[in-house]
């Protein structure tokens, strides 16, 4: 008996290994594509007119499968996107209740999804729809029952014990008997599944399954088909600019599988280091340098915190502010282009991204430049982190350097010439950053290193555009019931003064940093407040930076800030040892976030003179 069990065990761990495998590999290979059919366009464009027959509604829906399957691998490594609310629960029975609830919760809404999904998938083969060369749409839909389907089956195995996963299973069944009766919640009140999934998000279901179960319930009680929510989800393949966030970020993991980071680190060290607080103000730029191109200032922090935390201490500076600069060092570059949220805003808000990029220019190197200007206030103070300045180091540190230094150039002068979209210089960014890294300086072998920063990237993105998806029908259903026009209304009762109003949204939007991740903010909030926005005449560009840059500090805000956790895992500190350490840092960049809000021409001044797209 016992053999028999042993082989049959093997048996599964090899079917396990396949399927895994072959996920992969279809998402490597997605991934891939997308990356090549924008630069191949980009190529024959101007040899052949119209360029290649249906490049960009292939592209489009490339970006639903990296996106699905990586949500469906980041299951798998349990690194869907969820609150930090979970880790405040006492270990024992009660954090272990929490997480079969959460489980239960989050399969009971991907099945009911996956269910729907299928009468999506069913509908559009009777109709017959076409992408491009005779490929029907219905093949690119398939990854959604797919995807919701295995995530469904993942939050279950992953839920604990036994116990659980029976119990995990159950909310499986139930989200299956969910989508296939929907009929009989009509006129049922919407406030009980609302609440459930609120609570489930509290003890740690992922952020995508909450938006996703909030919506389906709701429509469901109003005697809608939960089927709404996956067909919104598919609409993501639409979105014309959408294909470039995976593709910088894809950049960014490149970048940081080479040697990149402590090659800027060099050139920052040698051109600044004679600054009192040179290190600190090396670290800052630094960071802000990987969170452009990694799209996350998780990646920053995790990255480059073991190259970092070691040369700040060496030169002497405090353990304390030391993590506190690292803390907040790693979402300073969110505000410059081409990061992931201001793409993100920019296709929720409907804007054009370019004029988000120009818009952020100046106001993210504000940022920057003050905390760089509180490293250098502690240097000048403790007299560390100082070194002579030397023109032949600083000349063979740029030498080394200047392909790296060179990419902010290729990404503007690509975009902005005119001969390049976005998806296109976004391709063309991952093209430079394989040559720079894996040709010009060899930092790894081209295969190994391709594969893993894919992999990276694919879980990463799997993580966002999940989220991004199905909240699409959470915007939907905000809109159908007028919830926009009601807070305009209800907002335009009490605040008369514009500048109050900014007052109030800055608040507001620290509230929503301090518990929700920048991503799921953006698709939640920006279509409440972008018609108020409007309502006090503040600019579109201004509102969206604005927006950026108060959910950048929430990353550092307690007790929930995203930062703040990263850095007491990366670091090994508790976190409430981070918290202090943060809090200068805090402080100042609120105080940069009040200058961003009231100044409009930090934002507006640079738009003014180069002209809108």
């Amino acid at each position: 008996m016992k053999v028999a069990a042993t082989v049959g065990a093997k048996r599964s761990s090899r079917v396990v290994g396949v399927f895994h495998s072959l996920e992969e590999s279809i998402a490597l290979a997605a991934l891939a594509a997308m990356a090549l059919l924008p630069l191949a366009e980009l190529m024959v464009r101007p040899f052949v007119a119209g360029g290649i027959p249906g490049s960009i509604p292939f592209v489009e829906h490339l970006t639903l499968w990296v996106g699905f399957f990586g949500a469906a691998i980041a299951a798998r490594k349990d690194k869907l996107v969820a609150l930090a609310t979970a880790t405040f629960i006492p270990a024992g029975p009660f954090r272990v209740a929490a997480r079969t609830f959460s489980a239960t919760v989050g399969a009971m809404v991907s099945a009911l999804l996956a269910w729907s999904a299928i009468d999506v998938v069913l509908i559009e083969i009777e109709f017959g729809s076409e992408i491009a060369l005779g490929i029907p749409q219905w093949v690119f839909q398939l990854v959604l029952p797919f995807a919701f389907g295995v995530i469904a089956c993942r939050l279950v195995w992953y839920s604990g014990d036994w116990l659980a996963r029976l119990v995990s299973t159950l909310g499986l069944f139930a989200g299956i008997w969910f989508a296939g009766s929907w009929e009989l919640f009509d006129g049922l009140p919407g406030w009980p599944f609302v609440t459930l999934v609120l609570a489930a998000a509290l003890a740690g279901a992922p952020i995508f399954s909450v938006l996703a179960g909030s919506a389906a319930f709701l429509y469901m009680v109003d005697a809608f088909d939960p089927a709404a929510v996956p067909l919104f989800a598919y609409d993501l393949a639409t979105e014309p600019h959408l294909p470039s966030i995976p593709l910088f970020t894809l950049a960014g993991f490149i970048l940081a599988q080479g040697q990149s980071s402590e090659r800027l680190l060099g050139v920052f060290r040698a051109v600044a280091g004679w600054l009192p607080g040179g290190t600190a103000v090396v670290c800052a730029l630094v960071c802000a340098f990987f969170t452009v191109f990694t799209g996350g200032s998780g990646v920053t922090i995790l990255a480059l915190g073991g190259l970092l935390l070691p040369a700040l201490l060496k030169e002497g500076y405090g353990d304390r502010f030391s993590i506190g600069l690292l803390t907040a060092s790693g979402s300073l570059g969110l505000l410059l282009p081409p990061a992931m949220p201001l793409i993100l805003y920019a296709i929720v808000a409907q804007t054009a991204p370019e004029n988000l990029f120009i818009g952020g220019l100046l106001p993210g190197a504000l940022l920057i430049g003050l905390v760089a200007a509180w490293g250098m206030w502690q240097g000048n103070i403790t007299g560390k982190g100082r070194q002579s300045f030397s023109w032949s180091d600083a000349k063979r540190a740029i030498g080394s350097a200047k392909w790296e230094l060179a990419l902010p150039a290729v990404v503007l002068g690509a975009l902005f010439s005119g001969r390049a979209t976005l998806v296109e210089t976004s391709a063309l960014t991952a093209l430079y950053a394989v040559i720079v890294t894996g040709i010009v300086h060899r930092d790894f072998v081209l295969t190994d290193g391709l594969r893993k920063a894919f992999g990276e990237c694919i879980v990463l993105i799997g993580g966002v555009l999940v989220i991004l998806a199905v909240a699409k029908g959470f915007t939907a259903y905000m809109v159908d019931v007028d919830i926009p026009y009601r807070l305009l209304e209800w907002t335009q009762a009490r605040i008369d003064s514009p500048l109050l109003f900014l007052l109030a949204l800055n608040v507001f939007l620290l509230l929503v940093g301090c518990v929700m991740d920048i991503f799921s903010a953006i698709v939640v909030v920006v279509p409440l407040i972008s018609e108020i926005g409007a309502a006090y005449n503040i600019d579109p560009v201004h509102l969206g930076i604005i927006f950026v840059a108060n959910l950048e500090l929430g990353y550092l805000t307690p007790p929930v800030g995203l930062n703040l956790f990263l850095a007491s895992y990366r670091f090994d500190r508790p976190l409430l040892e981070v918290y202090r350490s943060s809090v200068p840092f805090l402080i100042i960049l609120g105080l940069g976030v009040l200058v961003i809000t009231y100044v409009p021409w930090l934002t507006l001044g640079l738009l003014d003179i180069f002209g809108r797209q």
